[in-house]
């Protein structure tokens, strides 16, 4: 291998792993490959030991005299009266309430924490835990075992955990298991942007929404979850899922070679945007010529176009990039029950079976994200890149939100609720996106990052 290839693939790898540059360089880069697989490994193992989970999330900012810590206290005791194992990312804040009252009550009390620049210490209340570098390896242990997932009030990181899970149901990746929402105040506003701008556009169906429970007490909470199936005699396989009786290190090796495999195709990938949206839309639809104008612009700017690969924005995005003669990339995940053809626009693409595996790709070579309408999945690549860099595990980058009228309902219930009501998101993290009605007006957003 060339001196030069050797290089590009440490400054990608860089990117991938969300490192900044006064973090490079403090081991070989090609060894963070390595320190991931460990991370999932050792996660995979002390899930094992493990039963009658229920993962509960919230912000990590509510001191004890807050009424949200104190439900989420009670829950925790109610859990651990209850037989469960409560299970937190082991900060401070809803995640400290729900260890403590577990651990007071003499229950299984766990923490899976996160090194963080700032915020995240373990707190006194778990009686087991472990500690992971990245965010995706512990999302992933986070989401694999639960029984059941409770949602208290939160910022970015609690929003991206919701769709995330809410995502990986719709496509059949982890088992469908109760969503419970405690804090009416806090979700309703945000229940009624779902349905008003994604239901309302197409992007999401009822029902998808409203097997959600939103309930205002813990007692409520622990009701709906008091007699979920907690049985894991079934071995469910589902690329997602590491929470099974017998032998399955497959796997682990399966997430190598994709890690491997994604590494290797993204090395040499520069001056790149990642294109996010619905797959919901078809040709001639105002998003898809404009997706595809958009593709055509960046193409002729230089850009490569980064995509999901298949239908709808992608394909729209795709097709602009490819007939101007760009760079057009399709980064895929095959879902059971869904077709595999990729769209016809691209110049080159790779297909991933682990959800967060691919994910990770998609988001990590990019100089900028634009966001058109979406469902579940883009809402959750939204708030994931919001989260990572609000807690600096990832440089900023230009996010760009295209149409108002959809984007426009989510900003004010950021600002106004999340910001100001209940204080769950910081004034100055609402400022990481901008919102734009036009192709120029992404094209102006990139422009004056790349002078910054």
């Amino acid at each position: 291998m060339k001196v030069e290839d050797i290089e590009k693939m440490q400054t990608q790898s860089q990117k991938v792993f969300g490192y900044s540059a006064h973090e490079s360089g403090t081991y070989r880069e090609s060894w963070r490959i390595f320190r991931i697989m460990a991370e999932l490994v050792e996660g995979y193992q002390f899930l094992r030991g493990l039963e009658k989970e229920i993962t509960v999330f919230g912000s990590a900012r509510f001191p004890e005299t807050n009424e949200h810590y104190q439900r989420a206290k009670d829950f925790g005791a109610l859990c651990a009266k209850g037989g469960f194992t409560t299970l937190t990312g082991g900060g401070p804040g809803i995640m400290e309430a729900a260890n403590r009252g577990a651990h007071e009550e003499k229950g299984e009390s766990i923490g899976l924490n996160i090194e963080l620049p700032f915020e995240q210490v373990l707190n006194p209340y778990v009686t087991k835990f472990t500690s992971f570098n990245y965010f995706f390896t512990r999302k992933v242990m986070m989401t694999s075992p639960a029984h059941a997932f409770i949602y208290f009030p939160g910022g970015f990181g609690t929003l991206d955990e919701l769709f995330e899970v809410v995502d990986l149901m719709d496509m059949n990746m982890i088992s469908r298991v109760p969503i419970v929402l405690v804090g009416k105040s806090y979700w309703q506003p945000l229940i009624e942007f779902i349905k008003d701008s994604c239901v309302g556009s197409g992007t999401l169906h009822h029902e998808q929404v409203d097997s959600w429970h939103i309930v205002d007490t813990a007692e409520e909470a622990y009701d709906l979850i008091a007699h979920v199936d907690t049985d894991t005699s079934e071995c469910n396989l589902s690329p997602n899922n590491f929470h099974c009786e017998g032998d399955i290190d497959w796997k682990i090796f399966r997430v190598m070679a994709e890690l491997v495999e994604g590494f290797e195709f993204l090395t040499g990938l520069s001056h790149d945007i990642t294109v996010l949206g619905t797959k919901s839309i078809k040709p001639g639809s105002m998003y898809y010529e404009t997706a595809e104008e958009l593709g055509k612009r960046l193409a002729e700017q230089g850009y490569a176009v980064v995509t999901g690969g298949r239908g709808g924005i992608a394909e729209a995005a795709n097709k602009g990039a490819f007939e101007a003669k760009g760079e057009s990339i399709g980064l895929t995940i095959d879902i059971e029950g869904e077709s595999k053809e990729n769209n016809k626009y691209l110049t080159k693409s790779l297909a991933f079976k682990f959800p967060f595996t691919r994910k990770l790709m998609v988001t990590a070579p990019s100089e900028g994200f634009i966001f058109f309408p979406g469902g579940f999945g883009t809402m959750h690549q939204l708030f994931e890149i919001l989260t990572l860099i609000q807690t600096k595990k990832m440089k900023p980058q230009p996010i760009i939100l295209f149409d108002r009228a959809f984007w426009q309902p989510m900003h004010e219930l950021i600002k106004m609720h999340f910001v100001h009501d209940v204080h769950t998101i910081s004034e100055e993290d609402d400022e990481l996106y901008q919102i734009v009605d036009d192709v120029d007006g992404v094209l102006k957003v990139l422009e004056d990052a790349h002078k910054k």
